[in-house]
């Protein structure tokens, strides 16, 4: 079993993607390890969400055309998974609403 990214890394994931050192089809790859598992073993509901959004970060609207969720969405998502974390400073748990 595969154990759970944490916080930090999911983090850097949307940051690579958002500074282009990680492309959203390695982004998308990588999430897919936790979100297509029979068995993912994520306990922090944070990072569930986060891994959610991931996969599936390189879809597009067409071949050849626009990215579905724009850097702007994406950068979105940073910002509120960095306020939902600092709003559980636990690390782990569920997301505050």
């Amino acid at each position: 079993m595969l154990p759970a990214p944490s916080r930090p890394q999911v983090e850097a994931q949307f940051v690579g993607v958002l500074d282009g050192s990680v492309t959203r089809d390695e982004a998308d790859r990588w999430a897919s390890r936790w979100v297509c598992a029979s068995d993912p073993a994520v306990d922090d509901d944070l990072v569930w969400w986060a891994l959610l959004l991931l996969h599936g970060i390189d879809l597009r609207h067409g071949p050849d055309e626009d990215y579905l969720h724009s850097d702007e969405q994406v950068a979105g998502w940073l910002a509120e998974l960095r306020a939902r974390a600092g709003s559980d400073a636990s690390g782990g748990g569920a997301p505050g609403d």
